[in-house]
């Protein structure tokens, strides 16, 4: 009797074992992708950032921290981080003002089923196009003889055909305009999901308390979409760090420096001047940055469940 209860002891472990291990079998294929694709190459890179002449020389030198003492007292170095930062900060806010604005205005109840459908249809175009597409568009639209110099002629600005992407004065603030123009869509989306998702319970209850408009807006309404809204900047935070198509389609980099971003300079070390080693330096340490702001995602994203 005492055997026959401790025999199935073994199968009961194996099934218990079997159904543990289930969902990483399943999961198998796309974890060895990622380690393949995205944990090698991460390690790689971090590794490469500690050597010197690496990928040309078969013996690369250990130099330690010196990679990245060489890049942070670089001037274009400086001089990216310095675009990057008047690139990131005007379109992450200049996305969320635009993407609030129109999120507002197709939410409203003044407007209609259909007059709601074509507007969508129209504000959320520019997401619909590559960067590519956006590019050539735009750069035929910045031409000096293109459609915005004809514009402010008429309208009598000015008079002059500017060089938008070719002006060291007015490049920097061409691009960060397309970028805007490109990405607000995604806002206006998610805050519109939002915004249909906040009861109707509340404005009710807001009106009959006498709340004016404004006191709803900041009471009820920014409240409701904190949560999304801190998402979405985290997000097109890092995006918009990233951004490398739109620049280099443009203007390159340029002209001189001018529109210089982390992305563009990275490119250039390390695929123009053959530098991988600062060039995996800088990218190790956009990566850093990147990973603070995830961080505080993934923590937002916990605190909200």
């Amino acid at each position: 009797m005492l055997n026959n209860n401790i025999k199935p002891a073994a199968p009961q472990k194996w099934r218990i074992w079997k159904r543990n291990i289930t969902p990483y079998v399943y999961l198998s294929p796309t974890i060895i992708l990622l380690v393949i694709l995205l944990v090698i190459p991460i390690i790689m890179v971090i590794r490469y950032s500690f050597y010197d002449n690496v990928i040309i020389n078969k013996n690369p030198v250990f130099v330690g921290i010196r990679n990245y003492m060489e890049v942070v007292t670089d001037k274009d170095f400086i001089t990216a981080i310095k675009n990057t930062l008047v690139f990131v900060g005007i379109s992450v806010i200049a996305h969320l003002l635009i993407g609030m604005l129109f999120a507002m205005l197709l939410n409203t109840r003044y407007l209609g089923a259909r007059s709601k459908a074509f507007f969508r249809v129209i504000y959320i175009l520019p997401w619909m196009f590559t960067a590519s597409v956006i590019a050539i568009l735009w750069k035929m639209m910045l031409n000096p003889n293109g459609i915005i110099n004809y514009l402010l002629d008429v309208f009598h600005i000015t008079s002059q055909h500017i060089e938008w992407l070719s002006s060291r004065k007015f490049a920097l603030a061409a691009v960060t305009l397309i970028n805007i123009w490109s990405g607000y869509p995604f806002y206006m989306i998610s805050i519109l999901a939002g915004l249909q998702g906040i009861s109707t319970d509340l404005y009710e209850a807001s009106a009959l308390d006498g709340a004016g408009a404004v006191q709803t807006y900041l009471k009820i309404t920014i409240p409701q979409l904190k949560p999304i809204l801190i998402s979405l900047i985290m997000l097109d935070f890092v995006w918009t760090i990233q951004q490398f198509a739109l620049i280099w389609m443009t203007t390159g980099g340029g002209p001189i420096k001018a529109t210089e971003t982390l992305s563009t300079y990275i490119y250039k070390q390390g695929f123009s001047s053959y530098q991988y080693s600062l060039a995996s330096t800088s990218a190790v340490i956009v990566l850093v940055i990147c990973t603070i702001i995830a961080v505080f995602y993934v923590r937002h994203q916990k605190a909200r469940d």
